[in-house]
């Protein structure tokens, strides 16, 4: 899954980068990117990934029981009630697309509207895709096969990057093609591939609308608080768009291309840790260890901010350097490198309060909590709104550059509040740690990250294509130089997670291992044995 994943986000940066290359950042792609908002919208409030996620649990536990049967025909049911509710929304969705595009995307220009409206009615047919599709990737997950899940966002992503070298040449308006092609790869890769492997799983299905089956009841009432919690980060990209739309003709894409180079350490470094302390968090909670708990706990989330306080202040400085390296080719100029980079910057800030959100959602999900971290999102979603009409107004001079702002700091805030609510339930979060780690990272990682890139700067820029091997030059130098000295600063100043990595990456002998993690280990054994 890991190899799958690292794929789909490397074909992920090969598509925009493809798009730069042969349609830059213009009006024509701002309106490609504004039709997302209606089938997103459709997503997120009709449950969207939050289905399968309720719906594996429930299939698992019948299938655990001998009971085959009844768990294909919960699998109908939910296909056939979430086919039938996906059919009216794009219907609908098709009907009334110009109205949702002016309520989604209020500034964007008369003449590129109707491209959006277009767009958007061709992208509305794949929620098929990802609805049913997640739902039969489940019943694979469920049977502990994952390559055909896995693969599916790579194909999503072959299919724009084929509508955009092949399809494009084929449809009077260019910009269509990445529509077409994303339709292609969103049903190929979610709907074709999985109807015709089910069968191999045991797959079974009729029409039923059984609704009042217990483990069609038990699945929705799972997925209600799962809905509203993973709605919310793409609420965010919603709300962008829709202001970004009054700014000038580009900075619809430019964000966008900014926000996914701000996920990838939350991708790697974020999502990984989460995955990976899940399991040891919920078994020491459930055998009643809340002092190893909390110790696993806070170590995790302060290696996590400790390595993504750099990251946080590397993007900063080398923003330009990363959005030339990866995006400046073909018809992407060098003036949408700056608006993409300026956008980086502020979305950099609160890299390391997004990396650290999955760790702490994964706490809140071990000691069966879900209600409360939806709360505290949907308060900051609140304040993030505000934000955006705030930080945009045109006293403060910050302009677009506003919007990913408003991002980091409700991001910094959501994060802020997560651990008081985590206190507040637990008890004891070593606050003080905490209150000595994130300044003194924040410090030393300005002052490594910052001299780095002043090394970096010694290799002169050049002209065309030298101009990005020189970006790529002074990224990996002023990187890798500014890392070390953040990690030799660290260990000066006694982190004791600057002298862990330092020991795992010069690979000393001398093991270096925090006790709680023996005790977490202990109690996964105790665990397994029980």
């Amino acid at each position: 899954m890991a190899a799958l994943l690292l794929l789909s986000r490397v074909l992920g940066q090969v598509r925009d980068t493809v798009i730069s290359i042969v349609f830059g950042s213009n009006q024509y792609v701002d309106a490609y990117r504004a039709a997302f908002s209606i089938p997103d919208l459709l997503f997120f409030l009709i449950a969207g990934g939050a289905l399968s996620s309720a719906f594996i649990p429930v299939f698992s536990e019948y299938l655990a029981k001998d009971n085959e049967e009844e768990a294909w025909r919960i699998f109908s049911t939910l296909a056939t009630l979430m086919g039938l509710i996906v059919l009216l929304f794009v219907i609908g969705a098709s009907i009334w697309t110009e109205p949702l595009v002016r309520w989604t995307a209020p500034g964007l220009p008369d003449e590129t509207r109707p491209l959006t409206v277009a767009m958007a009615r061709i992208l509305l047919p794949a929620q098929f895709g990802f609805f049913l599709g997640g739902l039969m990737f489940g019943t694979m997950n469920a049977r502990n096969h994952f390559l055909i899940p896995g693969l599916s966002p790579s194909l999503y992503n072959v299919g724009i990057i084929c509508g955009a070298l092949v399809i494009a040449h084929f449809v009077p308006v260019p910009v269509f093609g990445l529509a077409w092609g994303a339709l292609l790869g969103a049903l190929v890769g979610n709907l074709v591939i999985p109807v015709i492997l089910l069968p191999r799983f045991g797959g079974k299905y009729r029409f039923e609308l059984n609704l009042r089956h217990p483990g069609v009841v038990a699945v929705f009432r799972l997925m209600l608080p799962v809905v509203l919690g993973l709605s919310l980060p793409g609420i965010y990209t919603i709300v962008m768009r829709g202001f970004a739309s009054h700014f000038q003709a580009g900075i619809i894409n430019d964000l966008e291309l900014s926000n996914r180079l701000m996920q990838a350490p939350l991708g790697i470094l974020g999502q990984g840790f989460a995955i990976a302390v899940f399991p040891t968090l919920s078994t020491l909670y459930a055998l009643s260890k809340r002092e190893e708990f909390l110790a696993v706990l806070n170590r995790t989330l302060q290696t996590v901010l400790y390595l993504t306080i750099f990251v946080s202040a590397a993007m900063f400085f080398f923003s330009f350097d990363i959005v030339r390296v990866l995006n400046e080719y073909g018809k992407f100029t060098p003036e949408h490198t700056e608006f993409t980079a300026r956008g980086l910057q502020m979305f950099s800030i609160g890299i390391f309060a997004w990396c650290a959100h999955p760790v702490l959602m994964r706490a809140y999900f071990a000691i069966r909590n879900t209600w409360t971290p939806v709360l505290l999102g949907s308060l900051t979603t609140a304040v993030f709104f505000g934000l955006c009409f705030f930080l945009t107004t045109p006293e403060l001079g910050l302009g677009y550059r506003g919007l990913p702002l408003a991002s980091s700091l409700a991001a910094i805030l959501l994060f802020v509040l997560m651990l008081v609510g985590l206190r507040w339930q637990l008890g004891r979060i070593d606050g003080k740690a905490l209150a000595r780690l994130v300044p003194l990272s924040a410090l030393l990682a300005v002052i490594s990250a910052g001299a780095g890139y002043g090394l970096a700067s010694l290799i002169p820029p050049g002209e065309g294509i030298y101009n990005n091997l020189a970006s790529g030059l002074r990224l990996f130098f002023g990187g890798l130089a500014g890392f070390w000295a953040y990690l030799y600063l660290g260990r000066l100043f006694r982190l004791k997670e600057a002298e862990y990595a330092l020991t795992v990456l010069l690979r000393k002998r001398a093991e270096v291992v925090a006790p709680e993690a023996s005790e977490a280990k202990e109690a996964e054994d105790e665990s397994r044995q029980s």
